[in-house]
């Protein structure tokens, strides 16, 4: 499979989306920690590769906030629906839909709290998206606003403290994108800025405390990338800074409250290499750092910051010699190969930034990757969707209490 493209034949749709799982709490296995999954009311419309977004500034009070899931994919239905799931009903609810069907696309909340969808894969997942939309949550509606100068698929859009978002990255429709961009929803446009020193995707981006943004690892197409960079609003530049001591892709990056930035896991599936070390970037020197382990390799997973200070990593892919879940395939790709599916993964863990470690916690009740996941107003992480073991698209959705 060509580098640009990197969705190994672990994940190329197979299957048709599994039946609606029951929208009635159960209880979830509690793990060394206390935590633990409860069911609740399933997505309308199964999907993997959405986005979720809570509609509450951060830091802000907003108890009664929704959260909105956007587009994905339902093999072999590219999506252009989106839901609301309400906290205090522990239901989904369809609203406005997307004027383009897209997935691997990325989403940012503005300052007035509307949200911006832009770039991604749409009409049946073969043409790479320049177009971007906004959700208006008063009207519940989708609207075309400016699109990208590059068409992208797979990049990142971090809000910046001038309210502007800054779009990064991604595989454009011939090449791996070292450009980046501005959207000013004061005017409804994109701009030039950047580029990336190094082009790439399959990376984070993560706002720091600093008001600068960092870029860390992704993919080009010579493979994995250890470096990163620093976004400076300011300057509209980007600059190298501390590397990785491990190159890697589709990894987590959380930020912790004491401002370093937690990179977890990731790899490069195609090639089984599932990883489970970590690393924290320190703002202050530059640099990062070995910390503890994950308990178990995954890729694709999810990670929350906690209220208290925690990080939860729910789900993912791993190695299938390793992995119970694997299923087995016979030459999906034509290819002459044949093995093992690497499968999605029910375990979760946390990361105690005092401590430096992760500890197992409750497992989800449906293994699942590429899924959506968000930190609630109540303190609890919803996830929802993704793809199972089987490869098919899940409907299903849990909610994690500490």
């Amino acid at each position: 499979m060509s580098s640009l493209f990197r969705f190994s034949r672990a994940w190329l749709p197979l299957a048709a989306a599994m039946a609606l799982a029951s929208g009635c709490p159960s209880a979830g296995d509690k793990g060394s920690l206390g935590g633990s999954w409860s069911k609740t009311g399933p997505l309308a419309t199964a999907r993997a590769y959405a986005t979720a977004t809570l509609l509450c500034q951060p830091g802000a009070s907003c108890p009664t906030a929704k959260l909105l899931v956007v587009g994905g994919y339902d093999y072999p239905t590219y999506l252009a629906s989106a839901e609301l799931y309400d906290p205090a009903s522990g239901t989904f609810a369809a609203t406005g839909s997307l004027q383009t069907a897209r997935f691997s696309h990325a989403t940012a909340l503005l300052a007035d709290g509307r949200v911006l969808v832009v770039g991604g894969n749409g009409s049946g997942g073969t043409s790479i998206l320049a177009s971007a939309e906004l959700y208006d949550p008063a009207s519940g509606t989708f609207a075309a606003t400016g699109s990208l100068a590059t068409p992208r698929q797979g990049p990142t859009a971090t809000l910046l403290p001038d309210g502007k978002v800054l779009v990064v990255g991604g595989i454009g429709p011939s090449a791996i994108l070292a450009s980046a961009e501005l959207y000013d929803p004061a005017t409804g446009s994109f701009g030039a800025t950047g580029p990336l020193q190094t082009p790439r995707a399959g990376h984070s981006a993560t706002l720091l405390s600093t008001g600068k943004v960092l870029v860390v690892g992704g993919y080009d197409a010579a493979g994995l990338l250890a470096s990163a960079e620093l976004y400076d609003p300011a300057t509209g530049s980007f600059g190298a800074t501390g590397s990785l001591a491990v190159a890697r892709a589709s990894h987590t990056a959380t930020l912790l409250t004491s401002g370093e930035l937690l990179v977890a896991g990731g790899g490069d599936e195609s090639n089984a290499n599932f990883l489970g070390s970590a690393e924290l970037y320190d703002p202050t020197s530059g640099s990062f750092g070995a910390t503890g382990s994950l308990t178990t390799p995954r890729e694709y997973a999810t990670a929350t910051l906690l209220p208290s200070g925690k990080v939860l990593v729910a789900g993912g892919i791993n190695d299938a010699a390793s992995n119970p879940n694997s299923t087995p395939y016979q030459d999906p790709d034509g290819d002459g190969s044949s093995g093992r599916l690497p499968g999605s993964l029910s375990s979760s863990e946390l990361y105690d930034p005092v401590a430096k470690s992760f500890s197992p916690t409750g497992s989800l009740q449906t293994p699942r990757a590429l899924q959506a996941a968000a930190l609630l107003p109540d303190g609890k992480v919803l996830v929802a969707g993704g793809r199972n073991s089987a490869n098919n698209t899940l409907a299903s959705a849990e909610l994690y209490t500490e």
